[in-house]
């Protein structure tokens, strides 16, 4: 019997789980909202200085910035589809 001395009794314990009994789950901080309040932290500080100038973060993927780059290019196709021709070369015979 000396052979299972040494052996533990009792539940298997798991890495990252927590006991049944303790409920609570610690929440994630967002790294996003938390740049976001450290930049309206700095801008209300420089305020006074820069009013003029806002800041735009664009929130887009390459995806969607490529998918409005191409629709703009096929509006504006469909834009000079609808234009009458007043601008084109006149054709001019010269068989006369």
């Amino acid at each position: 019997m000396s052979e299972y001395a040494s052996v533990q009794k009792g539940a298997l314990k798991l890495k990252g789980v927590g006991s049944v009994s303790a409920g609570k789950k610690k929440k994630k901080k967002d790294k996003e909202s938390k740049q976001r309040l450290e930049q309206v932290l700095t801008s209300q500080n420089d305020d006074d200085d820069v009013k003029a100038k806002k800041t735009f973060m664009d929130k887009r993927t390459p995806a969607q910035i490529a998918f409005d780059k191409m629709q703009e290019k096929r509006d504006f196709n469909r834009h000079l589809d609808t234009l009458t021709e007043h601008y084109d070369i006149p054709k001019v015979s010269w068989t006369k």
